[in-house]
């Protein structure tokens, strides 16, 4: 009945705690949009990042269970490494919006008069006016098909804590009951995971149906920034 009980809340906590942290899922759902990353690939990319997220406490927990680590040090230790996941996070975010940013301003058109060689033997001037934007021949809005920001948001969640896992997984690793605490681990992590997709899967449908100039010109921008925002909002505010 203990076991029961234990594991449902595993299960409950894990959609809980997911669903209130925007970090869980804000970050895969504007870079999807900001590279025109296919549903599939974001999926994909969300999985691995959960799966890391997850698999980062769970090592953790399993060490601190080998040590005979006291839980309120072990939950310091997951403090720090919050505080560096939405450090980076917050870095992370400023350097893309900073980049996308400049990226979006190149893009914008604008008209120069050019002056030309009318061909006549009078040779004299005829201008007109010539549209271009300053990004290079083969750059456009969305960015380079190839970048390093899956391998980044990777090891951001890696380094983010999962807050409850480490009493659930301790709790019955103190009684000696391994096969609950792998229990725990399994459920709390599958239903992250899920979670996380699930949230990509849904809001991501609905972001890329937004299609204004605007939208499209500084999507790198509004992506970086927001994603920012979200991590100064779980270092200052526990969000």
């Amino acid at each position: 009945m203990e076991a029961n009980i234990l594991f449902l809340s595993a299960l409950s906590i894990g959609f809980i705690h997911t669903i209130v942290g925007p970090d869980h899922y804000l970050p895969f759902i504007l870079m999807a949009k900001a590279r025109s990353w296919k549903i599939k690939k974001t999926l994909f990319i969300t999985f691995l990042c959960g799966v890391g997220h997850v698999f980062g406490s769970v090592v953790l927990g399993a060490v601190g269970i080998a040590f005979g680590i006291a839980l309120h040090k072990m939950e310091i230790i997951e403090g720090w490494r919050g505080d560096i996941a939405s450090w980076m996070l917050i870095a992370f975010g400023l350097a893309y919006g900073v980049w996308g940013l400049r990226l979006g301003l190149r893009s914008v058109k604008h008209e120069h008069a050019h002056q030309h060689e009318d061909g006549n033997s009078q040779e004299h001037s005829a201008s007109h006016q010539h549209k271009h934007h300053h990004l290079g021949g083969h750059a456009h809005v969305h960015g380079n098909g190839k970048s390093i920001t899956p391998w980044a948001l990777f090891v951001i969640f890696v380094l983010g804590p999962c807050e409850p896992l480490i009493p659930l997984l301790m709790y019955p690793a103190a009684k000696g009951n391994w096969l609950d605490t792998a229990w725990v681990a399994v459920g709390f992590g599958a239903v992250t995971i899920a979670t996380m997709m699930g949230m990509v899967f849904i809001l991501t449908n609905g972001v890329m149906k937004i299609k204004t100039e605007f939208w499209e010109r500084y999507m790198h921008a509004l992506a970086g920034f927001i994603i920012a925002l979200s991590g100064f909002a779980i270092r200052f505010f526990g969000i």
